[in-house]
């Protein structure tokens, strides 16, 4: 077998109704929940949905559950699922708060970073060398950060100012910095309300106001982790492990140095959210800050077809519905039920145009349901705004489920020489 054959492999013809999306026919759906956006806003005069401090809080709360899904990302390109995301998480926000309480924030960022590996080498060591099931590792791994975190929280938190066994001292904050002149005009194109220019504005202001250094650093994370992973050898080498090990393995690929490697990284991404929380959305650790975003940003990671754009994109959209329960969730929450309403109709008729009845017809029932929850109520309940992040998570993933495609031999096991 020729290394080509790793490298390109044959085509394969999409299913009937599983075609790819290209990425022109994404822009321009992209493109029309905009507008559409833009014309919810002007009926219901929720102007706080497309707003700049929005966006930008979406921005902030997207980034752990980015880092956590790319995390996923990496460690399942090379063949292991990493359901201890979560619990790499929590490394993360505790080694960053108790290195950035002692010697100052970007050195509880490499803490934070260097507890998420940590956490990524054990469950390599546990799934790839001792082939123990990945889920079973990921759910052990989970429960044991708590339980590290908590007993280590007792000798280095407890008796210092401010701190406790759940959680630590605060931290001396990162900064945060706008771009100059831009973001200024944003705001102000914003806060007009004109249609849909006021709205992009909104939501290209929120990438260039009130940024930390470790926002930036994060979304670079995503375009670098592409370039690695589909534009250099080392990519191809570690995606092969997790598309067919044996192949890989007879080409001279190390499938286990590859597999070590990428859930190492993987840790580590997951463990620079953990330290976004605790050293830059909150200057604190706290006892269950992560909120299960390792588990939503595994989920991004699905809804992105294991791509980094995809991802990005489900974990914007996952911020964005946690922001709204932090500035006026109610309203704005109750401005989206009619932009769902017109997104079901909308959906309703693509259904009927590909001859799929029934499931057409529920999608309009559930749609004339969405229109009487908005026309007969002014808000929504603070319940319904604090489960919207999840609602959308299982949304989105029962909507896009048609269309996912995982690396072959994700969580297959593995032995050196199995193919010989």
């Amino acid at each position: 077998m020729s290394s080509a054959t790793v490298a390109k492999p044959p085509a394969k013809q999409p299913a009937p109704g599983r075609r790819r999306i290209s990425l022109p026919v994404l822009l321009l759906v992209i493109a029309g929940v905009l507008v559409l956006t833009s014309v919810v806003r002007l009926i219901t005069d929720a102007n706080g949905i497309t707003s700049t401090g929005q966006m930008s809080t979406a921005l902030r709360l997207a980034v752990p559950i980015g880092l956590a899904g790319l995390g996923g990302l990496w460690a399942e390109r090379a063949g292991v699922v990493n359901i201890g995301l979560e619990g790499m998480l929590i490394l993360g926000t505790w080694f960053g708060a108790f290195a950035g309480y002692q010697w100052g924030p970007w050195v509880g960022i490499l803490f934070g970073i260097l507890g998420g590996a940590l956490g990524g080498l054990l469950h390599a060591i546990v799934t790839v060398t001792f082939n123990v099931n990945h889920i079973v590792s990921g759910v052990a791994i989970n429960i044991l950060a708590l339980g590290v975190t908590r007993y280590l929280s007792t000798f280095a938190f407890e008796g210092k100012e401010g701190g406790t066994s759940k959680q630590s001292p605060p931290v001396d904050s990162l900064g945060e910095f706008s771009v100059p002149g831009l973001s200024d005009w944003l705001q102000d194109l914003n806060d007009k309300h004109w249609f849909l220019v006021s709205d992009l504005a909104g939501l290209f202001g929120g990438l260039f106001t009130n940024l930390s250094p470790l926002t930036v650093i994060a979304i670079a994370m995503v375009p670098l982790s592409w370039w690695v992973l589909w534009r250099t050898a080392f990519g191809l080498r570690l995606r092969s492990c997790g598309e067919n090990p044996v192949a890989a393995e007879s080409l001279g690929v190390n499938v286990y140095k590859y597999k070590y490697l990428a859930v190492i990284i993987s840790g580590g991404l997951a463990g620079l959210g953990g330290a976004f929380l605790s050293l830059v959305a909150s200057n604190i650790y706290l006892e269950g800050q992560t909120g299960g975003r390792g588990y939503i940003g595994l989920a991004a990671m699905i809804f992105g077809n294991w791509m980094p754009g995809g991802l990005a994109l489900g974990a914007g959209l996952f911020g964005y519905t946690d922001s709204l329960k932090l500035r006026g969730g109610g309203t704005n929450v109750h401005a989206l039920l009619l932009l769902l309403a017109i997104l079901l109709v909308i959906g309703a008729a693509y259904l009927v145009w590909r001859k799929r009845y029934v499931p057409a017809a529920i999608t309009a029932a559930v749609s004339a349901l969405m229109f009487a929850w908005y026309g007969l109520t002014d808000e929504v309940p603070n319940q319904v705004v604090t489960a919207t992040p999840y609602v959308v998570t299982l949304l989105v993933l029962s909507l896009s489920a048609q269309r996912l495609r995982m690396p072959k031999a994700d969580g297959q096991p593995y032995r050196k020489g199995q193919g010989t």
